[in-house]
C-alpha cells in the first residue's frame, strides 16, 4: 500500500501495528476507514480470512471527511462529496473473503469548499428539508451545510458571529458532534470574524459551541477537533495538546483522559474503546509552536501517524496501528460495525465497468 514505485519503494513496510490488533477487530466484530487528505487515500483496515491484518485503499484526491452505517459510505474529497453503495448482498462476500464491497453510485460537485466531517441527521432543524440527509461541515464557508440538487451545497447555520456568508475560512469550524439525527455540538479554533483571524488563536482561542443555544459551552482549547457524544458523555480532541478529554456539559469542565502522541484528529468509539488518528506535526506556522511541542518533548515521545486504540475507563492505549512512511497525516476514522474485510470499487477500469446493479420497477 504505497505511492512509490518499485525502485523507489521503502524497504520497510508502511504498516506496523499491535500484535493483539487482529483479535481486537475480532471481538469488537468490526473494520475500520480512515482517510488522508496528505496523501488523498480513503484506507480501510480488516481482517483476511486468515485471520491476519488486511489494508485496503482507494484513492481520492483531498480526502478528509468519512462517514459511513455499513451499507452507505460517505467520503469528502477537493471538491466533491462522494456517495459509495454496498453492493454485495447480506450474507454474501466474494472468493478473497470480502464481505462489504463500496461501489460509488454519487459524485456531488461542492467547489473547495473545505468539508472537515459527515454525519447523517435531519436538516428540518435547521430549516430545511425534511428526512435523513448528509450534514457537514464545511470549514471555509464557516458553517454547516447539506446537498443540493442546484446549487454547490445548501448553507444551514453559521456561527452568531459569523456575519459574511461569502467563501473565506475565519474561525475554522471544523467538528460535529451529533445527537441522533440532530447536530448537537461544534468545534472551532477560533471565534474571528475575520479572514484568516484563527491563525493567530492556534494556542487557546478554540470552543466548544452548544448548537441548542448558540452559546458557547467551553473555552481556551487549543485546536479543538472531533467533538462526540459517547457514553452519556462529551468527548473532544485537544488537539494542540494531543488530549483526549471528556466535557462537563453543565459548566464546560475539561477532564483529560488519555494523552496522544502527535496532532490528534479523527475520533470514533466502540465499546469502552476510543480509536483516536494521530499525525506528525507539518512544521509550517499553522502547526509549530503548539502545547503539544512541549507535551511531547516533556514526555520524551516522538510524534507519530497512527491509529490509538485506547481503553476510556483507563485511558492506556491497548492497541496501535503505525504508518512508517508516505501517510503522515490522518483526518477522519469510522467504525464499520459487522464488517470483517471491506473494500471499495475505485473510479478507473474494469472493476466499476463490470458492477452494475439494476432496480427493477
Amino acid at each position: 500500500m504505497s505511492s512509490h514505485t518499485a525502485a523507489q519503494a521503502p524497504q520497510t513496510p508502511i504498516l506496523q501495528y499491535s500484535s493483539g490488533l487482529a483479535n481486537w477487530l475480532e471481538d469488537q466484530n468490526c473494520s475500520l476507514g480512515l482517510t488522508t487528505y496528505q496523501a488523498g487515500r480513503l484506507i480501510l483496515i480488516g481482517r483476511k480470512t486468515d485471520g491476519t491484518i488486511r489494508a485496503h485503499e482507494r484513492l481520492i484526491e483531498g480526502c478528509k471527511a468519512l462517514h459511513s452505517d455499513g451499507q452507505s459510505l460517505w467520503a469528502s474529497g477537493t471538491h466533491s462529496l462522494w456517495r459509495f453503495e454496498n453492493a454485495l448482498r447480506k450474507g454474501k462476500q466474494t472468493s478473497g473473503g470480502v464481505d462489504r464491497l463500496f461501489v460509488p453510485r454519487e459524485g456531488r460537485v461542492t467547489g473547495k469548499i473545505d468539508i472537515h466531517e459527515i454525519a447523517i441527521g435531519d436538516p428540518a432543524q435547521f430549516g430545511g428539508a425534511n428526512g435523513p440527509s448528509p450534514i457537514f461541515v464545511s470549514s471555509a464557508f464557516n458553517c454547516l451545510a447539506t446537498i443540493s440538487d442546484t446549487a454547490s451545497f445548501q448553507a444551514l447555520w453559521r456561527p452568531p458571529f459569523i456575519r459574511s456568508r461569502k467563501g473565506g475560512d475565519r474561525c475554522h469550524l471544523n467538528g460535529l458532534a451529533m445527537d441522533g439525527t440532530r447536530a448537537a455540538f461544534v468545534t472551532m479554533t477560533s471565534t474571528s470574524a475575520e479572514l484568516d483571524g484563527w491563525r493567530d488563536d492556534r494556542k487557546d482561542g478554540g470552543i466548544i459551541m452548544d448548537l441548542e443555544t448558540n452559546e458557547t459551552l467551553t473555552s481556551g482549547l487549543s485546536m479543538p477537533h472531533s467533538p462526540r457524544l459517547y457514553d452519556d458523555k462529551l468527548w473532544v480532541l485537544n488537539s494542540g495538546h494531543g488530549t483526549l478529554c471528556t466535557v462537563d456539559r453543565n459548566d464546560g469542565t475539561l477532564t483529560e483522559v488519555a494523552f496522544c502522541p502527535g496532532f490528534a484528529r479523527g475520533l470514533v468509539f466502540v465499546g469502552r474503546y476510543a480509536v483516536i488518528g494521530t499525525s506528525l506535526p507539518r512544521r509550517n506556522a499553522i502547526f509549530e509552536g503548539l502545547p503539544l511541542d512541549g507535551a511531547l518533548a516533556q514526555s520524551k515521545t516522538q510524534p507519530i501517524c497512527a491509529l490509538q486504540i485506547v481503553d476510556i475507563d483507563t485511558g492506556q492505549t491497548a492497541h496501535w496501528l503505525r504508518f512508517e512512511h508516505t501517510i503522515e497525516e490522518l483526518f477522519d476514522i469510522e467504525i464499520l460495525s459487522g464488517i470483517r474485510q471491506p473494500e471499495a470499487v475505485g473510479f478507473h477500469g474494469e472493476s466499476i465497468e463490470n458492477y452494475v446493479k439494476v432496480d427493477e420497477v
